[in-house]
């Protein structure tokens, strides 16, 4: 038995990602166009009647840009997402594709248990998600201005994580967008830092000893490129003695592209 995991797009501009095993496939957040969905389950050779959730991040237009059409053509599909979330998204769903849950608390989907938890933002009541499958643990941690305490301890035994590395700070600072736009993203309600990213992997590392495979997602277009995320995660890692190599595998989630298809054996 397998889980696997791709990202059809991560970044400022649009983010969709997917679970799936044999039986049950589940998508997180339909930012992108519903072409670019339907493509990328083609691309995974995932049957459209094989998907069974839509999870929902937050109602911002980067993450439910396509929760329309996804929860109108994908005939098996119900749109998760808590009740704050549904009140602030303008999205439009039929009331039956509906399903709404309480953050921090596990529901399930086919034999995935899914766990919503509080992450920092400034939307109504934004969380990230780790999926459960079998002893395998997949999680997405993005538009956080912080790492919490409790999103560390969460995500600390995953063996795949979306972890958001948004901005360099210096390029935001001297970039062009507007003084209150930057304050933002710089705030505890804002987004990750690639210097963020880098020390909430050095801790959970150092927490607990563990493969991973750690992928870079949500970049800003204008405030940070792959190279320089990787590179200040790697400089980061390496102030707390930690590498990447090994056990701790990390990779940039592309913006307009599918990332490759990770795959792992689980125990049940």
């Amino acid at each position: 038995m397998t889980v696997q995991f791709c990202s059809f797009a991560s970044g400022s501009s649009g983010n969709c990602y997917l679970v799936k095993d044999e039986d049950t496939a589940i998508l997180i957040d339909a930012g992108i166009s519903g072409k670019r969905i339907f493509q990328g389950l083609e691309d995974t050779g995932t049957p459209k009647e094989m998907v069974k959730a839509l999870l929902v991040t937050h109602e911002h237009i980067d993450h439910v840009k396509s929760i329309p059409i996804v929860s109108k053509k994908l005939p098996n599909v119900k749109v998760h997402a808590n009740a704050a979330t549904w009140a602030a998204c303008e999205r439009p769903v039929a009331d039956e594709r509906k399903s709404v849950f309480t953050t921090g608390e596990d529901f399930y989907v086919g034999d995935f248990i899914i766990r919503p938890f509080p992450v920092s933002h400034d939307a109504a009541e934004p969380v990230g998600f780790s999926i459960y499958r079998g002893d395998k643990q997949i999680s997405i941690v993005t538009d956080s201005g912080y790492v919490s305490d409790e999103i560390a301890d969460e995500i600390t035994d995953a063996d795949i994580l979306v972890l958001e590395a948004n901005h360099e700070k210096e390029m935001l600072l001297f970039g062009s967008y507007p003084y209150n736009v930057k304050q933002r993203i710089l705030s505890d309600e804002g987004h990750l830092s690639n210097i963020a990213a880098g020390q909430c992997l050095a801790r959970i590392v150092s927490t607990r000893a563990k493969k991973r495979h750690v992928l870079l997602g949500h970049l800003s277009h204008e405030n940070n490129t792959p190279e320089v995320a990787m590179q200040a995660v790697v400089n980061t890692l390496q102030e707390e003695q930690v590498y990447i190599g090994g056990d701790l595998q990390v990779q940039v989630a592309a913006r307009d592209c599918l990332s490759r298809i990770y795959e792992m054996e689980i125990e049940l």
